[in-house]
């Protein structure tokens, strides 16, 4: 099988789970969605585990690119918090879709080790982005970003469940709005 192949079926995959989760993916459907035998996933991935966790590898991957790329063309911290929720509003732009990493948070205690761990990199590579962020200000202690980059990572996350759930963009956009009207997306640390 092609490497082609192994790339349509991460993307299908990514799609199932953002849209139902890990228990989304399914090699059934992948396969149909593909094109291919379900049975021929198998010559990529050995179990649903090592799918779920090679999908989770690569959102992570991806979003710390964007993460980097955010970082590299915008030099002023404010700016690069002020551009951090368009990562979790991308999803909702495409087809109401949740994070993925977040909706397998969700199904957190159910998950294979392999996918938990993968889950777990994602909001650390977000929070150490964030701290870096606000440390990059000088205006307090790495511990102290630290629990804002967590407080950050938490309400944009959760904004755009509730968002989700209304199928309402506009209602992600009015929280982020009011989370940075009340301070917490700022370099202000003491908000």
């Amino acid at each position: 099988m092609s490497q082609n192949a192994r790339e349509a079926i991460l993307d299908a995959a990514k799609t199932a789970a953002q849209t139902h989760g890990y228990n989304g993916i399914n090699f059934r459907s992948i396969g149909a969605v593909v094109g291919i035998k379900n049975a021929s996933i198998y010559y990529h991935f050995r179990s649903k585990a090592d799918l779920g966790a090679a999908v989770a590898e690569r959102y992570w991957q991806d979003a710390a690119k964007v993460l980097h790329d955010i970082r590299e063309a915008n030099p002023e911290p404010q700016r690069c918090l002020t551009m951090y929720p368009s990562i979790f509003r991308t999803s909702l732009e495409n087809g109401n879709r949740l994070c993925l990493v977040s909706f397998m948070a969700a199904e957190y205690e159910d998950l294979p080790e392999p996918v938990k761990d993968q889950v777990k990199k994602f909001a650390e590579i977000n929070i150490e982005w964030l701290t870096q962020v606000l440390a990059a200000a000088g205006s307090a202690s790495e511990e102290r970003c630290k629990a804002r980059a967590r407080a950050i990572y938490a309400a944009v996350a959760g904004a755009q469940l509730v968002a989700r759930s209304r199928g309402d963009i506009a209602l992600f956009d009015e929280l982020i709005g009011s989370y940075a009207a009340a301070g917490l997306i700022s370099m202000d640390l003491s908000a």
